[in-house]
């Protein structure tokens, strides 16, 4: 049975827990229990590795979840109350929404982009690392197709396409290039995970395409855990944005784009229709 102090962390502290219902409790107790029923069931910490769960157990964990994996990070607070999100200004600029709305996906995109700088990437590159997960802050499924939609008439050709197909080569080695299948979705996807087909098919036209390096790129640029200390500020691409992204005056999300409207869906989240 767990102590008091570990309910009282996992579930927010004791503020968080007045504010709950009995039956918001009672599943939350019930889910520390599964864990840490669970963690007495598994092998040995002393292991050299522990056991990485299969594709079927994952999938067994949704009904455990009070959310959805694939909601965007401005549509969910975890445990906690969403807040009132500040005013965009009249005609609001990338760097305004770096500033206002990309708070959970920022550090990470800075950070990409800063490594593929480091290591004298093309252009092209450079400005995809920096964009290729913006559209998590409103949703997390199918993301590189999102972000390379809600770019696509200010940023390149290329740019757009190493931003839609960096999704499906995640899940491809590329030991050439550098890419090594991450650490990090053996755990989000199971050890035993199989892409489904479309993306089994996105990945071999994109290998066989004259621009397959430039997805590839991002994905062997892109962080998939963050460099503790490493602080990047949107300013250090200043020039590369300029060149090669195309700032609407009227402001992105007023200038009739067809994908005006996904800009809009970040500056007010909070309207219900």
């Amino acid at each position: 049975m767990p102590n008091k102090k570990t309910l009282l962390e996992k579930l927010g502290g004791p503020d968080a827990i007045n504010q709950m219902s009995a039956e918001a409790k009672a599943d939350a107790l019930e889910t520390l229990l599964q864990e840490e029923l669970n963690r007495s069931l598994a092998p040995d910490a002393r292991d050299a590795k522990r056991r990485l769960p299969t594709a079927a157990e994952v999938e067994a964990q949704i009904e455990t979840r009070h959310h959805r994996l694939g909601v965007g990070n401005l549509f969910y607070a975890g445990k906690q109350h969403v807040r009132k999100l500040p005013p965009m200004p009249e005609k609001p600029t990338l760097a305004d929404f770096f500033r206002l709305r990309f708070h959970k996906t920022a550090h990470h995109v800075l950070q990409s982009a800063n490594l593929a700088q480091k290591n004298g990437m093309p252009e092209e590159v450079i400005l995809a690392c920096l964009l290729h997960d913006l559209s998590q802050e409103l949703i997390h499924v199918e993301h590189g197709w999102w972000s390379a939609q809600m770019f696509e008439p200010y940023v390149s050709e290329k740019t757009t396409f190493a931003i839609r197909y960096h999704q499906a080569l995640r899940f491809y080695a590329d030991e050439a290039a550098g890419y090594h299948y991450p650490e990090l979705y053996l755990e989000l996807f199971g050890e035993d995970y199989k892409p489904e087909p479309y993306i089994e098919a996105t990945y071999q036209m994109v290998r066989k395409h004259k621009w397959y390096s430039l997805p590839r790129l991002v994905t062997v640029n892109d962080l998939y855990s963050f460099e503790p200390g490493v602080v990047v500020n949107l300013e250090q691409f200043t020039d590369i944005l300029g060149r090669n992204f195309k700032q609407p005056p009227e402001g992105l999300g007023f200038d009739n784009t067809p994908v005006a409207h996904i800009w809009r869906s970040l500056i007010w989240p909070d309207h219900p229709l």
